[in-house]
């Protein structure tokens, strides 16, 4: 009878771990780049609604303590703040009560989440000022 020589089984275990750990690695560092990158758009997108609303009240203020109605000149200088932003997309509304309103919009590209078709990711954000003379 011959020896048969023995089969070296080192080190299969941990490349079948390496094999399946390496995409699950790969998917929590996506989740986190794209994820930050989200944030970051939402982040800028609040911003740009908060200059945008602080300047449209800031116009309308002498307007509006005067007597007169404001709302139009509010409304024109949130629109040239969000103009000086061409990434950004928002909405101004001037309701009757003296507040001004402002919603944006933007997007940024995904980096790993183009992987599985998601090939941007939005930003959102708002926000309202109302004046109050005292």
């Amino acid at each position: 009878m011959t020896a048969r020589p023995a089969v070296v089984e080192r080190g299969l275990s941990v490349s079948v771990l390496v094999c399946l750990l390496v995409p699950v690695l790969l998917l929590c560092a996506g989740l986190a780049v794209d994820g930050a990158g989200q944030a970051a758009a939402n982040r800028r997108a609040e911003a740009v609604a908060a200059q945008a609303a602080r300047a449209g009240m800031d116009a309308a203020a002498p307007l509006s303590l005067a007597g007169r109605d404001g709302g139009p000149t509010a409304v024109a200088a949130a629109q040239s703040v969000l103009t000086a932003h061409p990434e950004i997309v928002g909405e101004v509304t001037f309701s009757s009560n003296g507040s001004l309103q402002v919603d944006t919009t933007t997007s940024v590209p995904s980096v790993f989440l183009g992987l599985v078709g998601i090939d941007r990711l939005p930003g959102r954000g708002s926000a309202a000022v109302e004046l109050r003379p005292r």
